[in-house]
């Protein structure tokens, strides 16, 4: 083996980490916000299903702070709410989330259906926040 190939070896080495340790670094970054707004969605929208106003608190942006109460109680009157089939995704570009899936609650002895929809999330001290519906 020549010496050239020798040192090629750890050269190689040195460049695929570094490779990595680029790639990991830009799937982390979330354009200045910790975490995944789609995410942020989820665990929201599950909150308020729940009921769990810490949380719902936790996740509601400073424009919507007002309307905690109201987010929190929203089922609270009614039984047997879920969600199903929920999937959210950030809109490329936009800080706006698209659930698909739906709030099922039963009213009076009847399931009514709430379709999952568009919500503008906000960056907020580091963090991702749902501000409300998407216009």
């Amino acid at each position: 083996m020549t010496h050239a190939a020798t040192l090629r070896k750890p050269f190689i080495l040195l460049t695929l980490l570094l490779a990595l340790v680029l790639l990991t670094a830009c799937a982390s970054d979330s354009g200045g916000a910790d975490g995944d707004p789609a995410q942020t969605v989820e665990r929201y929208l599950q909150a308020k299903v729940e009921g769990n106003e810490d949380t719902i608190r936790s996740l509601l942006c400073s424009e919507m702070e007002a309307e905690t109460a109201r987010e929190t109680h929203t089922f609270t009157s009614v039984t047997g709410v879920e969600i199903e089939d929920m999937t959210c995704t950030r809109n490329d570009g936009q800080d706006t989330v698209s659930c698909t899936g739906q709030i099922v609650a039963q009213y009076g002895g009847e399931d009514t259906v709430f379709p999952l929809t568009s919500y503008r999330v906000v960056q907020e001290d580091g963090e991702w926040k749902w501000c409300g519906e998407a216009g």
